[in-house]
């Protein structure tokens, strides 16, 4: 059983304009694909035209496109039991 992803750099608060891109990114202990989800509030997040998730190895990034008012609050990252938020 391999060991378990822990997040090594937390997600850092963002601040956006109306109409820009919000980019959150965080790193993991390990390349994992399976047990990640990102979160705006308690709504789980996919990728659709207006949010983009990307995996780059052990990088995780979140690209919000054209925020609104609406998109403000708390982005969290979770892998398995570990939670990250900005």
């Amino acid at each position: 059983k391999e060991p378990e992803a822990t997040i090594v750099e937390k997600l850092k608060d963002v601040t956006s304009y109306e109409g820009e891109d919000a980019v959150f990114e965080c790193r993991l202990s390990q390349e994992t694909a399976q047990d990640t989800q990102w979160f705006l509030g308690d709504v789980p997040l996919q990728s659709n035209e207006m949010n983009e998730i990307r995996v780059q190895g052990t990088r995780h990034t979140l690209i919000l496109r054209k925020v609104t008012l609406e998109d403000c609050g708390t982005i969290s990252f979770k892998v398995g039991q570990h939670t990250s938020a900005a």
